[in-house]
């Protein structure tokens, strides 16, 4: 499945699809070649995208705070399980300033990168292979996520599976 958009009531939905997105690349889910599994987050300030990031980084059992890396650019998480990168581009004034942060080292090895603001970053900042965009006001959001890649398409597939099944993570 290539494609999902959904309905998001609440920061406690957000949480879940987040919760949801580890489990599907914690099941073995790693680029053939080695790289970084890459998610695009998409939307405008407020809309959820530092809530999300939050929800994949709880799926993997880290229970510390998760701030948006808006003035740090990038926020490392070293988990038992993977590397987690959580980025924030919003501050960018160029692309090339992307080269300052070391990025080949991110999206290497098997990590998981989280990049919020992505098209800031133009094409310094890899390709995704899932893109999700949210929008929305108040407490509700729309969700649209789309896969690009082989391994994208695996984590629509299990989120949409665990949606159907009613799993809580």
């Amino acid at each position: 499945m290539r494609d999902f958009n959904g309905q998001l009531e609440n920061e406690a939905a957000t949480l879940h699809i987040g919760r949801l997105l580890a489990a599907a690349t914690l099941e073995g889910l790693q680029a053939p070649d080695g790289s970084a599994t890459v998610i695009h987050l998409h939307g405008e300030l407020g809309a959820g995208k530092t809530t999300l990031a939050r929800g994949i980084l709880r799926g993997y059992g880290y229970e510390g705070p998760v701030k948006s890396p808006t003035y740090t650019l990038v926020e490392p998480y070293e988990l038992d399980r993977r590397r987690i990168y959580h980025f924030d581009l919003y501050r960018l004034a160029d692309p090339g300033e992307v080269e300052f942060l070391g990025t080949e080292d991110y999206f290497a090895g098997g990590n998981l990168c989280i990049v919020e603001w992505a098209r800031r970053g133009g094409e310094r900042i890899p390709s995704a292979d899932l893109e999700i965009e949210l929008w929305g006001e108040g407490a509700g959001r729309s969700i649209a996520c789309t896969a690009h890649t082989g391994a994208g398409i695996e984590m629509v597939t299990e989120i949409v599976k665990k949606l159907r099944a009613g799993v809580d993570v």
